[in-house]
C-alpha cells in the first residue's frame, strides 16, 4: 500500500460520488423513501377490519353488544338484517368477517340456558390475518361480557388466573419488529448498489483502462472504492437510525457504540457483496439487477424480517447462513428492543465477519486476476 496513491484514489472516487447525483441518491434518498413506505405500509396488526353484524332480532341485549363492538378500533362493523347478507359480502371481499347473533340472543343470555348462540364467520383467504380477527372477536365477546355483567355466568373461572407479561415490546406493535428489520434491508441494498455500479461504471466510461496503466495494485484500487462508499452507507445507517427512533418511536435500549461497530462491519459484507458484483459484470443495468435479485430479495425472504428462518425447510434454513442480512437482522432486533444482549450479539458479529472476509477477500482475488 502506497500512501500517496491510495490517498488519490480515494480523492478520486470521493470527487465522483459528489459528482453523481445517482449515489446521493441512493444513500439518502432511497432510505427516505423506503422507509416511509415500508414504514407506514407494512404492518401486521390489523385495525379497521370491515366486519358485519348479522343481528337477526334487533334491540336489547344484541344492539348492546354491537354498539360496544363498533366502538373498537380494531372493527368497521356494518349492521344488516340477513346472514345471506353478510355470506355475499364475504365472497365479493367486502367483509373479512361476520358475527351472527341468533334470534333468541338475548333471551340465551339472560337465562343462562346454555351457550349464546354466536356464529363467527371468517374470510380464511389470508390465514393469518383470519387468526388474528378470530382473537380479536373472542377479546370483545368476553369485554362485553364482563362490562355487562355477566362474565359470571358465561365465563367459567379457570383454578388458575393466567396474568400475561410481554417483553421487549410491551405494546405489542408490529412497528417495533418491522423497522428495524426494514433498516437491516434498506442498508443491504443501499450497500450493494453503491459498489455495485462502480466498477462497472468505469468500465462503461473507459476509465478503467486508465486505471489499470496506474502502479496501483489490486489492494489499493479496492480501499479506495471501498473508503468513500463507506462513509456514504454509514451516513445513511445514521439517517435511517434517527427516522426509526424519531419518526417512527422505535425504543432503542442498546448501546450507539455498538450499533455503529455492527453497522460498519455489515457494510463491509455488503460492499464487498456489490463490488464482487460490479467487479464480474461491465454493464450498469446489468450490475444493478443482479444487485437486487441477489442482495435484496434473498434479505427481504431468508433474513428473518418477516418469515420464521425455524419454521422454513432445512435446506433454505441452510441457504439463510449466507445472507449477511440474516445476522445483521437479530442483532438490530436485540439493540432496539433488548439491549446489549451478547449472547445474540456475539455469534451474529461473528458472521457478519466472516461473511465480510470473504466478499472482501473473493474481490480482491480476483480484481488482482483481471486487473494485473
Amino acid at each position: 500500500m502506497n500512501g500517496r496513491r491510495l490517498a488519490a484514489l480515494v480523492g478520486k472516487e470521493s470527487r465522483q460520488v459528489v459528482r453523481d447525483p445517482s449515489s446521493l441518491a441512493i444513500a439518502f434518498g432511497l432510505p427516505i423513501i423506503l422507509l416511509l413506505l415500508f414504514g407506514y405500509g407494512v404492518t401486521l396488526d390489523p385495525r379497521e377490519v370491515p366486519v358485519a353484524a348479522v343481528v337477526e332480532e334487533p334491540g336489547g341485549l344484541a344492539d348492546r353488544f354491537v354498539s360496544s363492538f363498533a366502538r373498537s378500533h380494531w372493527f368497521d362493523v356494518t349492521v344488516v338484517r340477513h346472514r345471506r347478507a353478510a355470506e355475499r359480502g364475504l365472497v365479493a371481499g367486502r367483509y373479512r368477517a361476520a358475527v351472527v347473533l341468533g334470534q333468541d340472543f338475548g333471551a340465551r343470555v339472560r337465562r343462562d340456558t346454555g351457550p349464546a348462540p354466536i356464529q363467527v364467520l371468517l374470510d380464511g383467504v389470508d390465514s393469518n390475518t383470519a387468526r388474528l380477527v378470530e382473537g380479536y372477536i373472542r377479546g370483545a365477546w368476553r369485554a362485553w361480557l364482563v362490562q355487562a355483567g355477566l362474565a359470571g355466568r358465561h365465563l367459567a373461572r379457570p383454578p388458575v388466573a393466567l396474568e400475561p407479561r410481554v417483553w421487549f415490546n410491551q405494546q405489542v406493535r408490529s412497528r417495533n419488529y418491522l423497522v428495524p428489520g426494514l433498516v437491516a434491508i434498506i442498508m443491504t441494498l443501499i450497500g450493494t448498489l453503491l459498489t455495485a455500479l462502480v466498477v462497472a461504471r468505469e468500465w462503461e466510461r473507459g476509465t478503467m483502462e486508465a486505471l489499470m496503466a496506474t502502479p496501483a495494485g489490486a489492494g489499493e484500487l479496492l480501499v479506495g472504492k471501498v473508503v468513500p462508499y463507506f462513509g456514504l452507507g454509514m451516513g445513511a445507517m445514521a439517517l435511517s437510525t434517527a427516522m426509526a427512533i424519531g419518526l417512527f418511536d422505535v425504543p432503542f435500549r442498546g448501546s450507539l457504540w455498538i450499533l455503529a461497530a455492527v453497522s460498519a462491519l455489515f457494510l463491509l459484507a455488503a460492499l464487498g457483496m456489490g463490488l464482487i458484483i460490479s467487479t464480474l459484470a461491465r454493464n450498469q443495468f446489468v450490475a444493478g439487477q443482479v444487485a437486487i435479485l441477489s442482495a435484496f430479495l434473498p434479505a427481504f425472504i431468508l433474513s428473518g424480517f418477516l418469515f420464521d428462518i425455524p419454521s422454513m425447510p432445512v435446506a433454505i434454513q441452510a441457504l439463510t447462513y449466507v445472507v449477511p442480512a440474516r445476522y445483521f437482522v437479530a442483532i438490530l432486533h436485540s439493540l432496539f428492543l433488548a439491549g446489549d444482549v451478547w449472547a445474540v450479539i456475539w455469534p451474529n458479529v461473528l458472521g457478519l465477519a466472516a461473511l465480510a472476509a470473504l466478499f472482501l477477500g473473493g474481490t480482491a482475488l480476483f480484481t488482482s486476476r483481471r486487473l494485473a
